[in-house]
């Protein structure tokens, strides 16, 4: 699995003119599931994000999580993740997992950050969705687990 974590103001998705989805300050994280990723691997990842210190404390060091910050997360599927550009100009995405693998694993990570206490919203699996993210800092952290 990849993630793309970004710290926030603010996050939404909006799928045709109607918004789904909103958070105040804490994180977008947009999830790309590959071939053989595993629920082991969701859940390591989940933890990871609800604890991963990336907001500042009173002193301006990152020493908080979002858990500490008590903000939310917007997790948003995204395939485009596992774009392969190595050969020509069209991304290839053969090494993203089928939809049918990857919407439970997404629900996975969702459900495993909101045991964690993180609270969730999250994007519509497979819809052309619009992402607003008011990045914070700018903070963006890749994370991955093979």
């Amino acid at each position: 699995m990849r993630l793309v974590i970004q710290r926030v103001k603010t996050g939404a998705v909006t799928v045709q003119d109607r918004k789904i989805a909103e958070i105040g300050r804490g994180l977008v994280i947009l999830v790309g599931v590959g071939q053989h990723d595993t629920q082991d691997q969701a859940n390591w990842l989940a933890e990871k994000c609800a604890n991963l210190r990336v907001f500042e404390d009173h002193d301006g060091k990152t020493n908080l999580s979002v858990k500490d910050v008590a903000g939310e997360a917007l997790v948003v599927s995204q395939f485009t993740l596992y774009a392969d550009t190595r050969k020509g100009r069209r991304p290839s995405f053969i090494h993203a997992a089928l939809p049918e693998v990857a919407e439970p694993l997404v629900e996975v990570f969702a459900q495993a950050l909101e045991k964690a206490g993180v609270p969730v919203q999250m994007g519509e699996f497979g819809a052309h969705m619009l992402v607003e993210i008011d990045n914070d800092g700018p903070v963006t952290i890749i994370l991955e687990r093979e």
